[in-house]
């Protein structure tokens, strides 16, 4: 009669112990905005972008470009982007979320509270205004402040956006320096799509970045 190996109980405990740690260490599944084109579709974009020197900022305001808008029921666009970019986002009857954790690309940082998360304009308000949107009508502003479907809306840490503030791609660039050429192929899709325009600062920015890829 062959021979039963038993498993000693301690090696049983060590192995559960081991099976719980690999379960709470193992990568979360992120969630993203829409994925930017090929970078050869960037370059191309990135060459048709006319160079042109910012314009004044004079009579720029947030409040010229409306957001955050009503997208589905009572879920405005910030809550959209909340539910999309973060992982188990819970929300409440009012579409505010209660619990999740949200990913900054931006910075490498997980975030456990929607009151540290802001959801960052790629192309910031004021640079578009300089870039072109200051001809524009509010409701064409309106669009774009809320525009979900060319990555000019992402989730993240709120202090590092705080820092971005209204600076464009060659006055700030994410501190995740494996982000850029991402970052890079968003800023041009979205000043492309839109009919922005770049200076030749930020077009070099640009350029030094899509070089990462």
């Amino acid at each position: 009669m062959p021979r039963v190996t038993r498993t000693s109980p301690v090696v049983l405990l060590i192995a559960l112990v081991l099976a719980a740690a690999t379960l709470l260490t193992a990568p979360k599944a992120l969630a993203a905005p829409p994925a930017p084109p090929s970078l050869t579709t960037v370059r191309n974009e990135l060459s048709a972008i006319p160079t042109k020197a910012e314009t004044s900022s004079a009579g720029y305001s947030r409040d010229l470009f409306p957001h955050w808008s009503t997208q589905s029921g009572t879920c405005n666009t910030r809550e959209t982007v909340l539910k999309r970019d973060g992982v188990e986002v819970v929300t409440d009857a009012a579409c505010a979320a209660t619990s999740g954790s949200w990913y900054s690309v931006y910075d490498g940082a997980w975030n456990y509270a929607a009151s540290d998360v802001d959801i960052d304009h790629v192309v910031a308000l004021a640079e578009a205004w300089t870039s072109g949107a200051s001809s524009w009508t509010t409701s064409k502003r309106q669009q774009f402040a809320n525009s979900l479907g060319d990555g000019q809306l992402i989730a993240v840490t709120d202090n590092v956006n705080s820092a971005k503030s209204d600076k464009d791609a060659a006055e700030w660039q994410p501190p995740r320096a494996a982000y850029h050429c991402t970052f890079a192929k968003h800023v041009v899709h979205v000043k492309y799509g839109w009919g922005l325009a770049m200076d030749s600062a930020e077009k070099s920015a640009i350029s030094t970045m899509l070089a990462t890829c």
